[in-house]
């Protein structure tokens, strides 16, 4: 059956009948190619994982920027920490290492976006980023542990840090890390605005550096230290965990949004040529985009060009959910489908 145009950020295809690998389908292609040749059978795929190409460029820069501030500056951070013998200034710098290598994957994520899927990556690159995030979280779970165990025990024999130092590279900190803000709030694309707010959530950790070297400073209250190393570190572990539970059920295929796979097959189930659903299932790339498979039972025997109809209501029921891969198969009534076991 020849190809149909798709909006361009999805691509659907669609089986006719449903029990053995031969029948006719559509592919609906990521770009406005000629699908005129109805013998073309390859599988396209969508290449805008991250925006219009024109955008990588200027993406990948500003992360590109946004890296080297933070990775100097976490080197820098973690040397003060130690010549100022303060846990709260090692703690904010093993946040800025997980936001250092959360820019670093980020970064990566941007380059690769371009590529084409191959054959091996049939659906693209986009899930090395679970595995990035899963590295980042292992890496800051140990870190953070590791914080605790220094910091926790100065809570009962607190030692005074050089509040002075304290306070001059959480001025640094705050500088460094708003230009980093600033330079990717400039940008476009949804992976800069996401990185923009895990920097801004730096440069507040560095705000109560500030107001608490200040007060040691003045004060002398050693635990303050350890205090906000803590703080910060249990902060650190909260989000890690978050961000594992939703990595580890990526990797487990298990579904983002079941409303919106119900949502999905009512809609379906209610086309009036559909007589039954079932094999629908919702999982995602990323985390942020899905791939919806189903099986559609027709209630009577179809031809050929009312097929093609059924399969143009389907692509504008699917077209509003921005899925990123859809693959429908038709099935007639009487069928036994194949994939019942």
């Amino acid at each position: 059956m020849p190809h149909e145009h798709s909006d361009p950020k999805h691509q659907t295809h669609l089986h006719a009948s449903g029990c053995n690998h031969d029948h006719n389908h559509v592919h609906t292609d990521a770009h406005h190619h000629d699908s005129s040749d109805p013998h073309d059978g390859g599988h396209s795929h969508s290449h805008g994982l991250f925006g219009h190409h024109h955008h990588h460029g200027t993406e990948s820069g500003n992360i590109a920027t946004a890296f080297w501030l933070n990775f100097s500056f976490t080197i820098i951070e973690f040397i003060g920490g130690w010549l100022t013998n303060s846990v709260a200034i090692m703690a904010d710098a093993m946040h800025d290492l997980g936001d250092t290598l959360a820019i670093a994957f980020a970064w990566f994520a941007a380059k690769v976006a371009g590529k084409e899927a191959t054959p091996r990556y049939s659906y693209g690159y986009r899930r090395w980023s679970l595995l990035s995030a899963l590295i980042n979280s292992i890496i800051l779970v140990l870190g953070s542990c590791w914080i605790l165990y220094e910091a926790i025990p100065r809570l009962w024999e607190p030692q005074l840090p050089h509040a002075a130092g304290m306070m001059a590279l959480a001025v640094l900190g705050v500088v460094v890390n708003g230009a980093a803000v600033v330079k990717l709030r400039g940008g476009k694309t949804q992976n800069e605005q996401i990185l923009s707010w895990h920097l801004l959530e730096d440069v507040l950790g560095w705000v109560a550096v500030l107001v608490g070297s200040i007060l040691i400073y003045f004060t002398h209250w050693a635990w303050l230290d350890p205090l906000l190393s803590i703080g910060f570190t249990c902060f650190i572990l909260i989000n890690v965990w978050r961000n594992l539970r939703r990595t580890l059920a990526l990797f487990l295929q298990v579904s983002p949004d079941p409303k919106l796979a119900a949502r999905i097959e009512h809609q379906l189930q209610h086309l009036e040529f559909v007589q039954d659903v079932h094999h629908l299932h919702l999982w995602s790339l990323d985390g942020e985009k899905h791939v919806l498979t189903a099986h559609l039972v027709l209630k009577a025997e179809t031809a050929a060009e009312q097929l093609k109809t059924h399969k143009e209501q389907i692509r504008l029921l699917l077209q509003p959910y921005q899925l990123e891969h859809t693959t429908i198969e038709f099935e007639f009534n009487q069928e036994v489908c194949r994939d019942q076991h």
